[in-house]
């Protein structure tokens, strides 16, 4: 079993899919807006184009003819993978799935109307007017996102009626591709917000990894660790929305699906069809298989007998602060590995920009997740983006 597979996407979870799929001999193509991505470095083969394009993501597609196609990241012409699969080329996880879960407003639309899925109160705006009516429905506080976008960006919390203008701009900002439309959410209080990475299968049962609980900052992850503690009824509700949101697009793969638990249970937030970022936290041996090499698996139709929870874990993002285009050197790694049972992913990425995420700390054992986060926070701190 040999296929090519063209990986839509190139940053550092694409880079580990990488690795895993060429651990079971396949052949694996690169593919991403600028050179030098951390998924090129590893694959047999690269291209750089625009995915927005979508004559250019058909040139690249006829040029290869993939068996698989693989997206990692959010901004493709994602109708043009209906094509794609009508030509017997596998999208993972499905063409309904890419392009439904690259767009908020499909799958939040799928969730709460098509499926019963509780969620937040929310309304979609293409406009400043229409935001300042849609904060009115869903009231002060409310979150404001761009309905195309990824990590975090454009992502901010309406506090007051002054920062409503605020959150229009930094959305329209922080939106990917041609799409400039908003989700407005209604505040949760919630407890505490979960990521349940969840595995569909060709021939087998859908999986759950033990719950993630993360931190942000931006809308981006800051630390995660795994097992996440949680009440056994609100995991058990999260795993059936889980199952019931993947079972409806359909298709083989992992899923990071979110969710806010409340006293009340638990509230479906967001859903993406490939590795999740919050779940580098399974590279530091927390289970018998990274989600990684479960997406690997999944998508070649290879088998997962169980997933099953080994150890405590923790990770800590390190952060560019300054912009540069040069090659960036890290130090202070000598310092960061010092301590027993830590471990450091640097991405390789040829740029940095303040904020930008450049590499990854990991801390397990039989610590406590507490004691693990603070662990791997301070090896992520010994590590200098230079």
């Amino acid at each position: 079993m040999n296929k090519k597979i063209l990986l839509l996407g190139s940053g550092e979870l694409g880079k580990e899919f990488v690795i895993a799929c060429q651990r079971y001999g396949q052949q694996v193509i690169a593919v991403d807006s600028y050179a030098g991505a951390p998924a090129m470095q590893v694959a047999d083969a690269y291209e750089v184009i625009n995915m927005l394009d979508g004559d250019e993501l058909d040139r690249i597609v006829a040029k290869h003819s993939p068996d698989l196609i693989v997206p990692e990241i959010e901004a493709i012409r994602t109708e043009r993978f209906y094509t794609y699969e009508e030509q017997g080329m596998q999208v993972v996880p499905s063409a309904k799935a890419a392009n439904f879960t690259m767009n908020r407003k499909a799958i939040r639309d799928l969730a709460s109307k098509d499926l019963a899925v509780r969620t937040a109160t929310y309304r979609y705006a293409t406009s400043y007017e229409e935001l300042v009516a849609g904060v009115e429905i869903c009231g002060i506080p409310c979150v404001v996102k761009p309905l195309m976008s990824s990590s975090g960006k454009g992502q901010s919390v309406i506090k007051s009626s002054d920062d409503i203008k605020k959150a229009w701009d930094y959305a329209m900002e922080g939106s990917r591709g041609d799409l400039k439309e908003v989700i407005v959410e209604g505040f949760i209080d919630f407890d505490y917000e979960i990521t349940l990475l969840t595995v569909t299968q060709k021939n087998g049962q859908t999986l759950f990894c033990p719950p993630i609980g993360h931190r942000q900052e931006r809308g981006d992850y800051q630390e995660s660790w795994q097992p996440m503690p949680m009440q056994a009824e609100h995991l058990a509700e999260a795993q059936e929305m889980a199952a019931k949101v993947t079972a409806a697009l359909g298709g083989a793969g992992i899923w990071g699906v979110e969710f806010f638990i409340t006293k009340e249970g638990a509230y479906f937030s967001e859903l993406s069809p490939r590795p999740h970022d919050t779940g580098m936290v399974t590279l530091a041996g927390t289970q018998n298989l990274s989600e990684f090499e479960l997406h690997a698996r999944a998508v070649l139709g290879l088998p997962i007998p169980k997933i099953e929870w080994i150890q405590n874990g923790a990770s800590a993002v390190v952060l560019a602060t300054e912009t540069s285009d040069e090659m960036p050197q890290f130090e202070g790694l000598d310092a960061a590995l010092s301590e027993d049972n830590t471990e450091v992913r640097i991405f390789g990425k040829p740029t940095t920009r303040p904020y930008r995420r450049m590499a990854v700390a990991l801390a397990f054992g039989e610590e406590s997740v507490q004691e693990l986060v603070e662990k791997a926070k301070s090896t992520a701190a010994k590590i200098h983006v230079i």
